[in-house]
């Protein structure tokens, strides 16, 4: 049986996030040399509508964009991704972001948290960076990622990278915790030296060593 299902909707969730809320371009700006931003928003507010519905909101403390480097900067910010009843099902801030325009690349630092409501998983990490053409995400090569869920799984892990097109994740070194499983109310502790890894048709916890 599949110990992880939860964190596969979770990570790709994720992923598409990513490409939603940061979506939005301005055209026909610059001028102020790759020193300085050729825009600066304070406190702003992007809400991305559907059929009068929203799907998105980003907001941040503070946006900067420049133009011949083609990336937009954004500090202290916060993204929701809402889902039926316009509920908020996803959340998550950091306390700032690289986006780069033409790519469509985002790279989110300075104590990164997202959370998953229809998952009840949460991810906390130092960084995390998404590559669009590639449709992976990844943490530091040496940054612990921790995942947490309601019914009290807690485990961590070193090297965490997924790929969306495979549907896949895997950490590159030591994961450690505790996973409950909801079906019979067992705790499993665990902690796995080297590469553990899982894809949507992998049984098991991929490669895991008691």
């Amino acid at each position: 049986m599949d110990k992880f299902p939860v964190f596969k909707g979770f990570f790709f969730t994720l992923c598409s996030l990513f490409f939603v809320n940061c979506s939005f371009d301005y055209d026909g700006m610059g001028g102020a040399g790759k020193g300085q931003p050729d825009i600066i928003m304070d406190n702003v507010e992007y809400v991305r509508m559907r059929s009068l519905d929203p799907q998105a909101r980003l907001q941040a403390e503070r946006v900067e964009r420049y133009e011949e480097r083609r990336i937009m900067e954004l500090q202290n910010f916060s993204f929701e991704q809402f889902g039926d009843n316009d509920e908020i099902n996803v959340y998550g801030r950091a306390g700032k972001a690289l986006y780069e325009i033409d790519s469509g690349d985002i790279r989110m630092v300075d104590g990164v948290l997202i959370e998953v409501d229809s998952e009840n998983i949460s991810i906390e990490t130092a960084q995390l960076e998404w590559k669009d053409k590639e449709r992976t995400l990844s943490g530091g090569a040496n940054d612990e990622v921790r995942v947490y869920r309601e019914n009290g799984t807690s485990f961590s892990g070193i090297g965490f990278q997924s790929n969306a097109r495979s549907r896949s994740w895997s950490f590159s070194d030591t994961v450690s915790g505790t996973y409950i499983n909801d079906d019979d109310k067992e705790d499993e502790e665990f902690t796995t030296e080297g590469n553990s890894e899982n894809t949507e048709d992998t049984e098991g916890a991929g490669n895991r060593e008691q």
